[in-house]
């Protein structure tokens, strides 16, 4: 499991989606959302096309997967790499996957040629995907850390200072925490805690899951 960047939903939050941008009268209007298979885009799709009916075109693209090795791109009646593309690079020279983004393009009168296509639909997709917020996906090891309960007040102060994630905590005979930590900095909580509560902390190491940590 590796980390990866994607983004949290639809762009932005508060009504401002689409983003627009202008160039010789012809109007793009770039939407962004968080998807991880092609049939959620399908539908997201349709239901721009339908609320844009009169748009000539709405070419889109999407990167799909933790390793970003699914990859779909539609040029949707535009010249051929003009537009779906340049929407697929803004994409991923982000860094970005889990996404798609589509832009609905208003025809304006002027001609933009091959080359001012391919330069407006990049430069639409990269403002819509710069409009959002983004996240990394970071892969952490499940760490349960069974303790009694007159040492709970010091290790949930060692928690707070170090910043490790935890999930819920489970209060039975015994207080069994929940920990989320990097793979290589188990041995050193293990180790932390261990002297931090004089060899009385228990340890079982769980699998991994993905969290998300906000970027700015």
């Amino acid at each position: 499991m590796e980390a990866y960047t994607t983004i949290t939903g639809e762009i932005p939050e508060g009504g401002v989606s689409p983003v627009l941008y202008e160039i010789q009268r012809s109007r793009f209007l770039a939407y962004v959302i968080h998807a991880e298979d092609e049939e959620e885009v399908r539908t997201w799709l349709q239901s721009i096309k339908k609320e844009h009916y009169e748009a000539r075109h709405v070419p889109y693209a999407m990167v799909l997967g933790a390793h970003a090795d699914r990859q779909r791109s539609s040029d949707d009646g535009e010249p051929g790499g003009t537009a779906g593309s340049p929407i697929l690079e803004a994409i991923k020279t982000r860094g970005i996957t889990n996404a798609a983004v589509a832009v609905v393009r208003y025809f304006g009168g002027i001609k933009l040629g091959a080359g001012g296509l391919i330069r407006a639909y990049a430069h639409a997709a990269g403002l819509g995907l710069d409009a959002t917020a983004k996240i990394r996906m970071t892969p952490l090891h499940t760490m349960y850390v069974t303790i009694d309960y007159d040492l709970l007040a010091a290790v949930e102060r060692y928690i707070r200072d170090t910043g490790v994630q935890t999930e819920a905590t489970d209060y039975a005979d015994t207080v069994r925490l929940t920990l989320l930590i990097p793979t290589g900095d188990i041995d050193l909580h293990q180790r932390a805690l261990t002297d931090l509560t004089a060899g009385r902390a228990r340890y079982k190491l769980g699998g991994h899951k993905y969290v998300a940590v906000p970027l700015a």
